[in-house]
């Protein structure tokens, strides 16, 4: 492989792993946003209950695997290892979050903990979803040998 296709695809793969994680970034907080308003959720900095929580990690793990998907999709090479790292750092993110608000009294702390322990399986879960399309597609009759 030459510099310039290794360059080329280094810089792809960070702008897959850029536009999958702002994907997931934009989907939660724009659903964090309508059920604040629609008062679902309290305001910020209040407590939140458990069951607001739920549903917010239930969304969060399919913006979370939306998000891997769309790495994978636009990986150059190496799918699973560029979903895998944003995965990662999204591991790094929930552990800063969570030990930024364990003692802010905002809610039970189970929830920073899912938040902390799904975000590899779901990088994993899109990055998987991703590769059967692509082993799909190969194995799939092309349209020259069916005519």
């Amino acid at each position: 492989m030459s510099e310039a296709s290794s360059s080329r695809n280094l810089g792809r793969s960070i702008l897959a792993l850029v536009a999958g994680i702002l994907a997931g970034i934009a989907l939660t907080l724009g659903t964090d946003t309508v059920l604040h308003k629609v008062g679902f959720y309290p305001p910020l900095g209040e407590w939140t209950p458990s069951g607001p929580l739920a549903v917010a990690t239930a969304y969060r793990i399919v913006y979370g695997i939306v998000g891997s998907y769309i790495v994978a999709r636009l990986a150059p090479n190496r799918p699973m290892m560029l979903a895998l790292i944003s995965g990662g750092l999204g591991v790094v993110a929930a552990v800063i979050g969570a030990a930024v608000t364990w003692n802010k009294n905002l809610g039970p702390h189970w929830y920073s903990l899912a938040l902390v322990f799904t975000a590899l399986p779901c990088a994993w879960i899109g990055a998987k979803i991703r590769l059967s399309q692509l082993t799909a597609s190969e194995s799939a009759p092309s349209a020259e040998k069916q005519a």
